[in-house]
């Protein structure tokens, strides 16, 4: 086949036609290498001690603190609506130096999973964010030294505590997110010496020090003061969350996850090519609050961008994504999803 031109000659036409599988959106469905699923979501959840209703999250709009009742009824309608888990997050009344409300039984988040256990049963995977951050009063996701520093260890002591607090609550997963070294291995060997051998452990194994969770810390209402560079990854390192995951996987891990997402999609993807575990992404609250922002500008089309957001982590080796999404697009599933969006079936 040749080509013509302006001046007559001709050129070979080319020999390989890509467009031929993107021709027609019944031709683009039979080739899409990719897909979303309800089940693949998770939702993150806030409930608050002591509220008497639902308080908005200025920042993310659409998320809320719950009440305990709330709670239980926005997890049930995600639950219908196909979600793969919840993930909980306490937001307390009141804070101490070492997060005494962590490993509290009568706490906000350990009575938060022993309703949703008791309501939900088996249906879904109910998640626990294990760490302390929210409970404590510098806002550091461990006890600190007499210097001010994370003290590691002392640490780790609490996170066993806080382990069993939360499998006894009814967890049936349970999130250690305070990137503390040896924190795997430590909660895996408190929940075996107590007979939980069935609680899992979901790593965050590469958890970055980011500017991406603004929003969160206003939806934890937290304390921080400083910064978390001592102990969460540094942005510029790629090869270092390989290092993190042989420690997790062997330290006990049974999934693993990187966070935030979108930003390091690139880390997600050498992570799950060398994992052994399935590996999850976090979209976290930035990412959230930005593509709500843009949408309430008029400059993005909202949905397509939500969609297209989830399946790149899917595309990137996610098996697993947390999402403040989750429910709202599992119930796009549920009733079917309009034709401009088919595309991601």
């Amino acid at each position: 086949m040749t080509l013509p031109t302006p001046s007559g000659q001709s050129l070979p036409g080319p020999l390989d036609r890509p467009r031929r599988l993107r021709s027609s959106g019944a031709m683009r469905s039979l080739v899409r290498e990719h897909s979303l699923r309800p089940a693949d979501l998770v939702l993150p959840m806030f409930v608050r001690e002591g509220a008497s209703e639902n308080r908005p999250i200025s920042s993310m709009p659409g998320v809320e603190q719950h009440t305990m009742d709330s709670l239980v009824r926005a997890a049930t309608e995600a639950v219908q609506r196909g979600v793969g888990g919840v993930m909980l997050f306490g937001v307390p009344e009141h804070k101490d130096a070492v997060g005494s409300g962590a490993t509290d039984p009568d706490g906000i988040l350990n009575q938060a999973l022993a309703r949703l256990r008791s309501e939900l049963g088996d249906a879904t995977v109910i998640m626990a964010d294990l760490c302390l951050d929210e409970f404590t009063d510098h806002g550091h996701c461990g006890v600190l030294d007499s210097s001010g520093a994370v003290d590691n260890d002392a640490t780790l002591v609490r996170y066993r505590e806080m382990a069993l607090a939360q499998a006894e609550a009814g967890a049936h997963l349970l999130g250690p997110s305070g990137m503390m070294d040896g924190q795997i291995a430590a909660v895996r060997d408190a929940l075996d010496g107590a007979g939980h051998v069935d609680t899992a452990l979901f790593a965050y194994t590469a958890k970055y020090a980011s500017a991406f969770y603004g929003p969160f810390r206003e939806a934890v209402d937290s304390s921080l003061q400083g910064d978390r560079r001592s102990y969460q990854q540094d942005p510029a390192n790629g090869r270092e969350a390989l290092r993190e995951l042989a420690l997790d996987v062997a330290e006990g891990a049974d999934l693993v996850m990187v966070k935030p997402g979108l930003p390091y999609l690139d880390v997600l993807r050498d992570v799950a090519e060398a994992s052994p575990v399935p590996v999850g992404a976090y979209q976290v609250s930035g990412e959230y609050a930005m593509i709500e922002a843009a949408s309430a500008n008029g400059w993005i089309d909202r949905d397509r961008t939500v969609l297209e957001s989830l399946l790149a982590f899917r595309r990137a080796g996610a098996s697993t994504v947390l999402t403040y999404f989750a429910s709202e697009v599992a119930g796009w599933y549920q009733g079917g999803l309009p034709d401009h969006l088919r595309e991601f079936l």
